[in-house]
């Protein structure tokens, strides 16, 4: 047994304490459930119907699963608009270039589809921005590196503060600056990050290669990220596409809130994205898609046979129960806050993930989750007795079609992050150019108001 193994009754008596203190915390801060609808609070700001509650307004992206007819919302196929713009449109209008995210990012920014001139101008903005000062790589991103490549983002994003000459700075064309330069650096602190963790952590040969100004930023992560630094025409597309339809998705989600939220208090660019980061790392939003796949691993696990409807339905219907995985009830992927009859972005990934599943030689396994897309959406909508449709989300494919390119887990979530920091950076500068005001929602007062008691006369 090691020393660490041994019983230590120091140790046992302060976890008992702590024991204690964890029950006081946890009876302290428990409020009735019932008080809720008492006093009309919109738990997560959203309605007694999961609507949400009106916040902002945005110029930025609209998100629609609902057609208006004669007074009536009709359930409808989802939409996703950029700046007016149906994603579904953009990602068809790109079909034949590589430099679809940067294009988005411009869009997002500035409002309107770039002009060829502009488009070149900006790539040639973009590729010089695509750096880090120097030894910073060594000094920050290889020294504790994290097992979280969250955690090192954040990490990185708060000391590139103390590179900036004017980090406190908020004028627009200051905030713009600064949000162009983390665009482009979020894909190599991401990479690199991991490089760092996979060295130090997974004792593996440790690869930083400098980036391509000439490449997209799919086709540079790809670079960056592989030993060989090889990747195929597709792999570089659907990378590309993932960017595009993760980049932004209304003010109403969480780290865009958060974006909001933060930006309204005046702060610096660098604090704004870090609490952005910090949203984002949850798995009840950018971490969603891990849980999918450590979902499909266990039903794998649990069902060799992957055309065994039957068996797949039973292993769905235990999840339902609370008797298979980690035992919540959710069936990950499926279902969406605002999406009823499909998430666009789904619908779009699920596409390319077919194209890339044949290359890759994995379309059994393709097969597998359109199988569990169809049966878990039955399951639901008869278990749940649901009046609404329901759809698989984009964490659905996500995760899927990110392992089919070779990325590792730990950076499915920064993935997201490289993304959607575009649409962050655009909620910022919205809100720093149209709002005065601090975002301050009211919480009420429940508890119990008391006189003061000295301490020796407590008991």
């Amino acid at each position: 047994m090691s020393d660490d193994e041994r019983f230590n009754p120091v140790d046992f008596e302060f976890d008992t304490r702590l024991d204690q203190l964890v029950e006081y915390c946890k009876n302290s801060n428990h409020i009735d459930l019932n008080l809720y609808t008492e006093y009309d609070v919109k738990r997560g700001l959203r309605d007694s119907n999961g609507k949400g509650v009106l916040t902002g307004l945005t110029e930025i992206s609209d998100v629609i699963a609902f057609d208006v007819i004669n007074g009536r919302k009709i359930p409808a196929n989802g939409r996703l608009y950029y700046q007016g713009y149906n994603v579904k449109d953009l990602i068809n209008g790109f079909q034949d270039r590589k430099f679809g995210f940067e294009e988005t990012t411009y869009l997002l920014l500035f409002g309107s589809l770039p002009t060829h001139a502009q488009m070149d101008e900006f790539l040639e903005l973009m590729g010089h921005f695509r750096n880090l000062p120097d030894t910073f790589v060594r000094d920050i991103i290889m020294k504790a590196p994290s097992k979280d490549i969250m955690n090192s983002l954040q990490k990185s994003v708060l000391t590139l503060y103390t590179y900036d000459r004017n980090p406190d700075d908020v004028s627009i064309p200051n905030v713009l600056k600064q949000s162009l330069h983390l665009i482009a650096q979020f894909p190599l602190i991401s990479v690199y990050a991991y490089q760092a963790y996979r060295h130090y952590h997974l004792d593996e040969s440790l690869v930083i290669r400098n980036p391509k100004p000439q490449l997209s930023t799919a086709e540079n992560i790809l670079r960056l990220l592989r030993p060989d630094g090889k990747y195929t025409e597709l792999e570089a597309k659907v990378l590309d596409v993932a960017l595009v339809i993760h980049a932004e998705h209304g003010g109403g989600n969480n780290s865009s809130f958060t974006t909001h939220v933060v930006s309204s208090t005046g702060t610096d660019t660098y604090s704004a994205v870090t609490a952005s980061l910090g949203s984002l790392k949850g798995p009840k939003h950018g971490g969603a898609n891990l849980k999918v796949q450590n979902m499909f691993a266990d039903l794998k696990k649990n069902i060799p046979d992957w055309s065994d409807e039957d068996a797949i339905r039973e292993y769905l219907q235990m999840l339902i129960n609370k008797e298979a995985f980690d035992r919540s009830g959710l069936i990950y992927g499926i279902g969406h806050a605002v999406y009823t009859k499909s998430d666009p972005r789904a619908v779009i990934l699920k596409k390319y993930a077919k194209a890339l599943s044949e290359e890759k030689g994995r379309t059994e396994e393709y097969k597998l989750y359109t199988t569990v897309e169809r049966l878990a959406c039955q399951l639901l909508s008869e278990q749940k007795q649901l009046h609404k449709a329901i759809c698989a989300n984009v964490d659905f494919y996500s995760g899927f079609v990110y392992n089919m390119l070779g990325l590792p887990n730990e950076l499915f979530t920064p993935i997201f992050a490289i993304s959607r920091i575009s649409g962050w950076c655009a909620h910022r500068i919205e809100e720093l150019v149209n709002s005065s005001k601090i975002i301050r929602p009211a919480y009420k007062y429940v508890g119990q108001h008391h006189s003061y008691v000295a301490l020796d006369d407590r008991k």
